[in-house]
């Protein structure tokens, strides 16, 4: 790691996961950014109303953070899917629509963006292949976790040595949904009713991560495990998209995941 890059990684303090030791990734916070006033921090989406050059800066210091140029970081334009892009080369600027991200080229981040969502990061160390995801609850009932194991198998990966990390995501104590959310949900996967539990009259708590943690397991992951930081109860530290509902914001920052060979 260069000086520079330690002094950003410094600055930032991305989170870590442990099942991906020996891979270098970060789920970074708020910290270390240049956003201002509803961004305040390290808002890295440039689909937010932030200053486009604020934004930049933001994603060049995570990349700085993970010994790369901002060129080398991948991302997509999320839109709920279970749509996979496999990235062999820089973008050049390019977001096309997807919402999981596979390489096996070594220098090339994947980047997630999220607040709220769960964002995943993957990798099969012996093969050399990385993954990343974004998963909401459409995402992830939708097979974006799943889609993302089969297309890192594609380029050599094997399930069952790709150790995969949920990061900050809304947490199981502050999802509340209402009965109609759960019925759906239920209907669907029937598994997921114990993920469930009672909130206000009529109102559910879900826990998101739990269920993206069930479906990686089942999908036979070696390794599958959440950070266990809920991105709505920590201001200071997270972007959170229903919280900013809750208080009436007319816009919120977006976190960013990555990951890099």
């Amino acid at each position: 790691m260069s000086e520079q890059s330690a002094e950003i990684e410094t600055a930032l303090a991305p989170i870590q996961s442990d099942v991906l030791a020996g891979t270098r990734h970060g789920f970074f916070t708020r910290r270390g950014g240049v956003s201002e006033g509803l961004y305040a921090g390290l808002n890295c989406g440039a689909g937010s109303g932030d200053r486009p050059e604020a934004v930049a800066e933001n994603r060049a210091r995570a990349a700085t953070c993970l010994g790369l140029t901002a060129q080398a970081l991948a991302g997509v334009h999320q839109v709920h899917s279970a749509d996979v892009l496999h990235v062999a080369e820089p973008q050049d600027g390019a977001r096309p629509r997807a919402d999981g991200l596979v390489t096996a080229t070594p220098g090339l981040a994947l980047g997630i963006l999220t607040a709220d969502c769960q964002p995943v990061l993957f990798a099969d160390r012996e093969a050399g292949v990385i993954g990343a995801a974004h998963a909401g609850w459409r995402g992830a009932l939708g097979g974006v976790l799943e889609a993302t194991l089969e297309a890192m198998e594609t380029l050599g990966a094997s399930r069952n040595r790709i150790s995969a990390a949920i990061g900050p995501s809304i947490g199981p104590d502050a999802y509340e949904v209402d009965a109609a959310y759960r019925d759906h949900f239920v209907a669907e996967v029937p598994e997921s009713a114990s993920l469930f539990k009672p909130g206000k009259p009529g109102k559910y708590l879900f826990d998101l991560p739990g269920f993206g943690l069930s479906r990686l397991r089942a999908a036979g992951v070696g390794r599958a495990t959440w950070t266990g930081h809920c991105t709505y109860g920590a201001p200071d530290l997270f972007y959170s998209y229903r919280r900013s509902c809750h208080e009436n914001a007319p816009d919120y920052g977006r976190l960013l995941s990555a990951i890099r060979l």
